[in-house]
């Protein structure tokens, strides 16, 4: 494994195509107005961006929960969230869903873990969390694509 310094970004498709970033940011903003809790969708964004080994949105969105209140401790602990103790089982659940969704190919979405979100949450906060996910995803895979780093 190679050590990054002073990589430089690709491209920058906020300023290459401005009416597409316009639509992404309008996505974030609707999930922002929602019901979903905001330190979980932090939780989700979080997650999301360590099983795609994105360091910017790490970085950013490590930032945004701490500002939210999250605790380091519970930041520290979300990359072996199955083995901590920190974590209630709603967010267990959601975590698991983030993970399936995010990892997709490896086997869909199983019916358990459909089914263990379904406990804690509406039908239409389960497609919340679906977007939100599906959301960093795409984000993700922007800023690993074009080299994006979060400032040293």
């Amino acid at each position: 494994m190679s050590t990054i310094t002073n990589q430089e970004q690709r491209v920058n498709v906020k300023a290459l195509e401005p009416n597409c970033w316009k639509l992404i940011i309008d996505i974030e903003t609707y999930l922002a107005q929602t019901s979903l809790d905001k330190k979980l969708r932090e939780l989700i964004k979080m997650r999301t961006s360590q099983i795609n080994k994105c360091a910017f949105c790490i970085d950013l969105h490590t930032k945004d929960a701490i500002k939210l209140g999250e605790s380091e401790r519970r930041i520290f602990a979300l990359s072996v969230w199955e083995e901590s103790p920190l974590f209630t089982d709603k967010e267990r659940a959601v975590l698991q869903f983030t993970e399936e969704i995010t990892e997709i190919a490896k086997h869909g979405v199983r019916e358990a873990t459909y089914q263990a979100v379904k406990k804690y949450f509406s039908d239409q906060e389960i497609a919340q969390i679906i977007i939100s996910v599906n959301h960093m995803n795409f984000l993700n895979r922007i800023a690993v694509s074009t080299k994006m780093v979060h400032p040293s």
